[in-house]
Order: structure tokens, then sequence, then C-alpha cells
């Protein structure tokens, strides 16, 4: 590659009256870069050639007409206003290639019989292997990507051609930009770039050490590690030869996938040159529009004798039932080497998006360049290969220096992208942007920072108050602090009072972290000791897994139930976490079940307890292979759940230890994973299985958690009531399928609304024991609820069907349940809802 462009330092140098502009030159029907282009200016009788990413860089004054010119395409004349430094020119292809796209034969219906366009897909497919080189003994390669984004389509706080700037914030303009693959006016907000290596053997090495990374513009007010994994999963990489195609949190059919034939219409359109090698363009489009495709061209090399992509692009089709986005497109560029291997050396995607209002039009944009290829062993990664884990991020990559930025990148930053950087950033210097990047960071936070490197933080925001039967009105106030203060020792804890039961509950954990942490204690990896304290209720069969309790939403309920007690915790415990995703905790704690008025300890002597403790040891193993998620302050969010998760805990506590009053003996299982299943959406799957070994008080049994609210919550069931089953041994299963609109796209009217079907499926199959049988066991403490039933021979279940989609961002699931329907106080069906943001 020639990185006679990547070296440039200065975007706005100027030489007498002359300024640098670096442009890019792009076909204007496929948005393709076009390399060796003739650009030609005027005024100074100077001309270069654009290179193989379709760059070129002049000095011109302020004024200057550009030709722009390449054979095959019409020439273009271009005036250089001084507005940007950087500009994008699209060329037309001329008319004797455009009469031979547009001059059709009267439409013929589609056979994929006796079809050269089929088999030529199928061929390229077939040959795949052959020329992948992570089949090689030994692999790698170095990558350089950068992240942007924009508000898209912008139109305000423009520069004059005067150099006056138009609108009330100055710093804005600095921010304007030319979109690279579209052409659109952009205002740049974020700039992520990373550069990395990425090594391969044939025994299963796949690993990726990131050598730097940093963000600059709006991601300065978040966590930057939550946005960076977000857009990485947003803008994943993709390979063209896999079955899908995973973007945007979807999954679309490759082009080459198993089922390309019947999902798509092939065409052979026109043979091309690219570079110096001729071509066979194959158009694709897929059978129905609104489906998880795209349209686009696959230009495979016509004198090789096996058969391998050369370029492809792919286009969104308008129609497709993806919200939000306007407008998707992907480019790679793949080489062949000597010994006959592909490598890709280009891969960009854009995405335009359009939420709400001239505000919401967002632009993403995704530059890779991938170079220095070798089939050797590299010295100065020899370290990683025997390494334990996927990726690494080396202890110096977020402190390089400019000079490294600068001789490392693989595409040169534009004037308005290096703005977003350094002491003289708007993001630093307008108290608008400040204030608003103040507001979104409490929404995603949901903590209050206490300053510009804050000691301590306020929240969870969304618990200060709340409503339950037992306690009425509850409010409470917590917080954490931070690095800030000490990047080893933390300290974090709320207090809580509630209205109707006038008791105060409170929290309080400090932790000692072995890992140095940038911000708070929760952060991956974690090693670290914890000591935690805590008076609070504890809502039997009623432990949300995706919300807490107290949440605000969670208060509206379509049953309150009393069935609570209060509980004193003290825990010791001790977590780890490998690279790899493998994680392991022991915990040692000390807990005190106190009865509430509503929930009495009655044995079958009639003796009234007042409380019982009990002390027991937890080992959890927790193995997650490729689990990508966002950190928060108090949990991860999966940013997908295509890895699967297993979880094995043992738990275990005897008798008249430090006070037991009985024996504790429970295993635990727990499998997650989400299907996917190309066009035809994808199923999160949840499996459990449990079993006490010994005698417990009922409050230790394995209740299943009842969803007494009208949202639907994952591993909770919506129409079971709180300790309607009591039970010492289970196995159970939360399904969810997502049609991603198989059925709704086929209905004329139907899909233009983008709905998309949903059903699910929840249900358990346990018993009780003899020996935790109350009836049975008179030093067992009575069930509290007299509705307490023992399961019988059938399974619980429930099944929901359900519309999602509804306004982009609302889900409404009707439920039956299917078994132990007709019992008083127990609803046999209900509508539930839920907000699913989702594309």
């Amino acid at each position: 590659m020639d990185n006679s462009v990547s070296s440039t330092k200065t975007y706005t140098k100027k030489s007498g009256n002359l300024r640098t502009v670096i442009g890019v030159v792009r076909d204007e029907t496929t948005h393709e870069v076009l390399p060796f282009v003739n650009v030609f200016s005027k005024q100074n009788k100077k001309g270069v050639t654009t290179d193989q990413e379709g760059v070129f860089k002049l000095y011109l004054p302020v004024g200057a007409q550009i030709e722009v010119t390449s054979l095959g395409y019409d020439k273009k004349s271009v005036k250089f206003n001084g507005e940007r430094d950087t500009i994008s020119i699209f060329l037309t292809p001329s008319s004797t290639a455009l009469d031979e796209v547009i001059i059709k034969p009267k439409k013929q219906k589609y056979s994929k019989k006796n079809n050269p366009a089929v088999e030529l897909m199928q061929r390229v497919r077939k040959d795949k292997d052959i020329h992948n080189p992570i089949n090689s003994p030994a692999y790698s390669f170095d990558k350089y990507d950068k992240v942007v984004i924009a508000l898209n389509d912008y139109k305000g706080y423009l520069p004059g051609e005067d150099g006056k700037v138009k609108g009330k914030i100055k710093v804005i303009s600095e921010l304007v930009d030319t979109a690279t693959w579209t052409g659109k006016r952009i205002l740049d907000v974020s700039l992520k770039e990373s550069v990395s290596s990425h090594i391969y053997t044939s025994d299963g090495v796949d690993k990726e050490i990131v050598t730097a990374q940093r963000s600059n513009g709006i991601d300065k007010a978040f966590d930057e590690a939550y946005t960076r994994v977000l857009f990485e999963d947003l803008l994943r990489d993709v390979n063209v030869y896999d079955n899908d195609v995973p973007v945007m949190r979807n999954r679309f059919v490759s082009p080459l996938s198993t089922i390309g034939a019947d999902f798509y219409k092939y065409h052979i359109t026109d043979t091309v040159l690219i570079g110096d090698e001729r071509c066979v363009e194959l158009t694709y489009a897929p059978h129905n529009p609104e489906s998880m495709g795209f349209n686009g061209r696959l230009y495979i090399p016509v004198e090789d004798s096996v058969k391998y992509v050369k370029r492809v692009t792919m286009r969104l089709p308008k129609a497709a039932n993806v919200n939000y986005v306007e407008n998707m497109i992907l480019n790679q560029t793949f080489r062949k080497d000597s010994i006959g291997k592909v490598h890709k050396i280009m891969d960009d995607i854009v995405v335009e998006l359009h939420i709400a209002g001239s505000l919401g039009r967002v632009y993403l944009s995704r530059q890779s360049r991938l170079d220095n290829q070798s089939y050797e062993i590299r010295d100065d990664l020899k370290d990683y290969y025997s390494k334990i884990g996927s990726r690494f991020v080396i202890d110096e990559a977020e402190d390089r220096p400019d000079e490294f930025w600068t001789e490392s990148r693989m595409i040169p930053l534009t004037y308005a992208e290096s703005k977003l950087g350094g002491k003289d950033s708007p993001f630093k210097k307008s108290p608008v942007i400040y204030w608003t990047m103040r507001a979104i960071e409490i929404v995603i936070k949901g903590y209050v920072t206490t300053g510009k490197n804050s000691k301590f933080d306020f929240g969870p925001i969304d618990t200060f108050v709340s409503y339950n039967a037992t306690e009425g009105l509850r409010f409470a106030v917590g917080g954490l602090t931070t690095a800030n203060l000490n990047d080893h020792i933390f300290g974090r804890g709320y207090v809580a009072y509630g209205i109707k039961d006038h008791r105060w509950k409170y929290n309080a954990e400090l932790e000692y972290s072995f890992n140095k942490k940038k911000y708070h204690s929760r952060e991956f990896p974690m090693n670290g000791i914890r000591a935690t304290y805590r008076y609070d209720v504890n809502k039997l069969g009623q432990h949300y897994m995706t919300n807490s309790a107290s949440n605000l939403l969670n208060s509206v309920k379509r049953l309150e139930s009393n069935l609570t007690t209060y509980e004193r915790v003290a825990k010791l415990e001790y977590n780890i976490e490998w690279m790899n995703h493998l994680s392991f905790s022991a915990e040692l704690s000390s807990q005190r079940q106190e009865s509430s008025k509503h929930v009495s300890f009655i044995d079958g002597y009639g003796n009234n307890i007042n409380h019982y403790n009990q002390n027991n040891l937890r080992l959890q193993v927790r193995w997650a292979p490729n689990e990508k998620f966002m950190q928060t302050y108090n949990e991860r969010r999966a940013v997908n759940r295509d890895a699967i998760c297993l979880i094995f805990a043992q738990t275990f506590g005897p008798k008249k230890l430090f006070g037991s009053e009985f024996t504790m003996n429970l295993s635990e299982f727990c499998l997650q994973k989400r299907f996917w299943f190309s066009a035809f959406g994808y199923a999160d799957v949840v499996f459990k299985a449990a079993k006490l070994w010994n005698q417990v008080q009922f409050p230790a049994l394995l209740w299943q958690n009842a969803n007494v609210a009208y949202t639907v919550q994952t591993e909770t069931f919506s129409l079971l009531n709180p300790m309607e089953f009591a039970l010492d041994q289970y196995v159970s299963l939360d399904l969810n399928y997502n049609l991603n609109g198989l059925l709704f796209n086929r209905l004329p009217l139907i899909k233009k609304l983008g709905l998309r079907e949903v059903i699910s499926f929840k249900g358990f199959y346990g018993s009780l024991t003899r020996k935790n049988n109350p009836e049975y066991n008179d030093n067992l403490f009575r069930f509290p609820d007299a509705s307490t039933q023992i399961m019988g021979k059938t399974p619980y279940m429930e099944l929901g069907v359900g519309i999602d989609n509804i306004l982009t961002f609302l889900r409404l699931d009707y439920i039956w349940r299917l078994s132990y329907r007709n019992k008083p106080g127990v609803p046999d069906s209900g509508l539930r809802f839920s907000f699913h943001f989702a594309f």
C-alpha cells in the first residue's frame, strides 16, 4: 500500500495562498473508491493520480478548478471553494457503460436452474478454503480501524466563503466534514481509532493484540470502553464467505451463503477491469426486499482457475425491515498473493440512521485497512501465542503520543476529525455541548458525578423512589467511590427507608482490587476481595434477573405480594476473571432471616420463631468464551447473546457451623445461548437445573421467580404467583423466538409497519421431596401462603405470542398459562409489554 498520504501531519498547511487538499474519488453508482484516476489543477498546472484507496493530495488556491478523468467515466470539473480541506468527488460512468446496464430485454421469469450466475456463486463458495490464508500453519496481519460518529446531512453553523461562521456556536464549524462514502455534509462528534495485530495458527490460535486505541469527541463524557464495545458490535468485521453478515445487531444473509441460491437472485451483468485484472460483475438482490439481505455486486477474476472475490459491495434495500437505518453500505477489497492466498486489504461500512427529527440523523462509519500479512510466527508477538484469552490490550495502548498515530495510520484524518481531540476541541470549549453531554451521561450511566475527576458518584438514580406492598413508598440514596479516590480500594452502598414499614435498610461494601482500575470496581477483568454487609427486604420468589425489584417501572404490578422477610447478610467473597472469560468466585456468607408481620416462622409444634441463621460457602465457575458486554457500574449488559454462557455453582454449609441451624447443600447449573437461523430470525435459550440435597427451611427452597409486574422479564414467569410451587429440585426452560418479520414481511399492507413476530415459551418441572415437606416434618416452618402447593406430574408452562417493533420500540405479548389453570387469585392469561429498542 502507498503510505504517502498517511504520513501527512498537517491538513491545513498553507504555502503562500495555497492549501493542502486531500480528496477521494468514487464511483457515483456503487460508491466504490477509484484508483489510478487522473486529477489535474488548471491554475498551477499540477496533476496527480489517485492511489489504491482512491485518495489524492494537491496544493490549491481557493477557487481552483479540479479536472478529474478516468477511462469509462465522464470527465468532471470541481471547484475548490475553501470551505473544507477534504473533498469527495463522484464520477458518473460513461454513457456506453450505462447503456450496458440500463438496456435490458423484456422482463423474464427468474430461475436458479441452469443459471450461470448461480453456478459461479456456488463455485466461489466451494473454492473458499483453497485460498483462505487462515488455513496456513501460521498467519498474521496488522490492522487499522477508524470509526466516526457524526450528525448526518448537517445544515447548521456553516463557515461562509469569507471565512466567517454563520451561526451562534462558532466552534461547531470546525467539526463540519464531508462523508467519505455518501458525499453528504456531516458534523463529526466522535472518533475512535485502534491499531492491532492478529495472529492465527493451524492448531487453533486466534488472537487480537491491540497496540493502540483512543477515543475523542463525545466519548469523553462516557465510559470509553462501554461505547467502544457497543460500536465494535454494531459495525462488526464481516466475512463475506460466511452464511451470515452480523452487523447492526442483526444477521443478514450473505451473498455467498449456503441458502444464497434460494434467497437471492443472481445475474452476470458485466465484465470490468479492477486494477489490471478482468473481473465478472455478479449482481445479486433478495427475492423479498423486506427480508434480511443486501443488494450488491461481487467481482470475480475471469482468468483465475480458483474462483474468489476481488471486490464486493453490499447495500441494504430501502424496503428492508431494519429500524432507523436509511442507508447501509459495505465494501471490501481483496488481494491475491504469489502463493495463491487471498487477503482482505480494505473493509468499509457506512450506516445512515434516522432516529427522530433533524437532529436524529446519525452517520456511522468504520474504515479498516489491513497490511503486513505474513506466514511466519511473529517474533514481536511470540508471547501471545500461548497466552490464555483471545483479545489483549497492551498497557500503553491508550497512552500513545500523536507521533505514533501519525506513523501508524493507514488512512489520514480529515481536518474535522483532527479537531475532535486536543485542548482546542469544541467539546471542551462550548458550555452548551458540555451540559448536553452531562445530561446524556447521567441517563446512560444512571449515576451523577460530583466533579471533573469525581471521587464519588451518586446512584443508581432509577432506585431513588419505588413502591412495594411491604415498604409502601421507598426512598433510597446511594453511591460509590471511584478510582480517582483510590484505584485499588473501592466502596459503595445505599440507605433506604420504607414509609409503610418504618424501617431503615442499608448496604455497605468495601473492595480491594489486585488489578488497577480505571474508574470503578466492576471493570473487567476482576481480581479482588469484597466484603459486604446488607440489611434489606427479601422478596420471596420475586428475584428479577434483568432489573432491580426496586426499579420504578416494576412498581406497577398486577398483584401486591406481602411475602417478604427481612434479611441481614454479611459476605466475604473473592472474584477472579481471566481474559478467556473464564471466572471463579468463592463466597463466605452469614445470613440471618427475620420474620415479618406477613411472613411468620411457625413450626409444626406451634413455636413462633423470630429469626434463624445460616452460614454458607458458595463456589462458582462461569465460562462465556468470546462474550461481549457493555460494562456498567452495577452489571454487565450483554451486547449480544451469541456466546454460550455456562455456570456451575455449589453451595455448602454444615449445620452448627458458626450457629447454622440446618445444613445447606445446593447444586446449580445454567446455560444461556442465542441461536441464529439466518433469514429465519433467532432464539434466546436459558436452561437451568438445581437440586437441594438436604433439609432446609422454606425461605431457602428453590422458589421460581414470579413476575408480578406488567413488563416482560427474562427468567421470570408472568402468570405465576410468588411462592406458588414449593420445590427443592427442578429444571426450567426459557425460550424466546424472534422471527424478525418472517411472516409480516410477506403481507402487502402489514409489511409497511415493520412489525416482527415473537413466540415465547417458559416452563419448569420439579418436586418437593418428603424431607422438605412441612406436612411430614414438624421441625420445618409452615408455608405462610395457604395457596402454596406441591407440583404434580405436569410441568408448569406459559406460551406467549407477541408483536415486536411497534413504533420501533414497543413489544406486546399475550401470554397463556397452559397448566395449573383456573386457580383462585391466579390469572390464566394476560397482556404484557416491554420497551425493546433494536435495529
